[in-house]
């Protein structure tokens, strides 16, 4: 398996899990919680998995480009 084709999967998957966290957040409102978890702790872990996400996608560009050079 090309490293970008993984990389990209990850992408996928954190982005996933990163809209859902951020939805639960929503869902959670003020002082409430959803998925065992306060409304503060899933908007932090949207974030922070969105940008993992990013990184991801970026660091599955920059691999596609080294593999189509032949590196």
């Amino acid at each position: 398996m090309k490293k970008s084709t993984m990389m990209h999967g990850v992408s996928i998957v954190a982005g996933i899990w990163g809209v859902s966290a951020l939805v639960g957040a929503w869902l959670a409102g003020d002082g409430g919680t959803a998925f065992g978890f306060s409304q503060f702790h899933l908007f932090a872990d949207a974030a922070i998995l969105q940008l993992i996400a990013i990184s991801a996608g970026i660091c599955a560009l920059y691999r596609r480009q080294l593999e189509r050079e032949g590196r």
